[in-house]
């Protein structure tokens, strides 16, 4: 197994320093650096970074089990990271990682805003004031009715567009999982638990063609939300595959940052 590479370690650190300091301050620290639709009020313009370092809370109220949120992330920010920042340089993968990261929101957002916009159109067919609409969903509110006059589809994706808060290194992750593809297609990967070796670039392509099936049609196939961000998953890979093509076609590899 290779090793830890510095850069790695320093992000290892610095996302389980903000996962035991939010754990410790409680909701103002998931209020101010998680990731809030650039419309509601909780939003902050240092989110789309922060967000990539905040992971759900030991215990929400309903889940105790949330820290595999964290540990998974983790797991493939060292399993991937360390091999692709040995072969892009410490700076240029410090800056993939981040990129990936926020190219991850700001896709999700973009997603969330159709969302939250059709919402709102549904509702205005209906009858009700869009007006009233952003009035009583920045105080925090919504009128319950709302669920009356939409389909439960449409307004479970318009509430949790505007109301979500979304957190975690996992878009990031994605994109160095197609930067690990995109450089060493053929490189062998495991299942857990599943003893057959898969070439990279089939694994993360069927990671991927997954995400976009769950991002679609998820709650129409199982018919539970499961809160995973698959949008985010979608924008940290299309992140990562614009880069390292960007970078392929003018021999990145000759050019390393550090």
């Amino acid at each position: 197994m290779m090793r830890m590479t510095e850069t790695v370690k320093q992000l290892l650190i610095v996302t389980i320093i903000f996962y035991i300091g939010s754990n410790f301050v409680g909701d103002v620290a998931y209020q101010l650096f998680s990731g809030f639709y650039p419309e509601n009020p909780n939003f902050r313009f240092w989110q789309p970074v922060t967000r990539i370092f905040m992971h759900l809370p030991i215990y929400d109220g309903s889940n105790s089990g949330n820290i595999m949120h964290l540990v998974m992330n983790m797991f493939g920010l060292v399993m991937f990271g360390s091999v692709l920042e040995q072969f892009l340089g410490s700076k240029k993968f410090l800056f993939f990682y981040i990129s990936s990261g926020i190219l991850a929101g700001l896709f999700s957002n973009l997603i969330s805003y159709y969302y939250f916009h059709h919402g709102i159109d549904l509702l205005v067919q209906s009858g009700e004031n869009e007006a009233e609409i952003l009035r009583l969903l920045h105080e925090g509110k919504y009128n319950r009715n709302w669920q009356n006059m939409i389909p439960l589809s449409d307004y479970d994706s318009f509430m949790r567009s505007y109301l979500g808060a979304s957190m975690g290194a996992s878009g990031a992750l994605y994109g160095l999982m197609v930067g690990f593809a995109y450089s060493f297609p053929s490189a062998p990967m495991g299942l857990l638990f599943i003893p057959i070796e898969i070439k990279a670039k089939y694994f993360v392509t069927g990671l991927i063609t997954l995400d976009v099936i769950l991002g679609f049609y998820g709650s129409s196939i199982f018919g539970v939300e499961t809160g995973v961000g698959h949008f985010a998953h979608i924008g940290g890979a299309i992140a990562g595959f614009i880069m390292m093509w960007y970078w392929k076609r003018n021999q990145f590899n000759k050019n390393r940052w550090n």
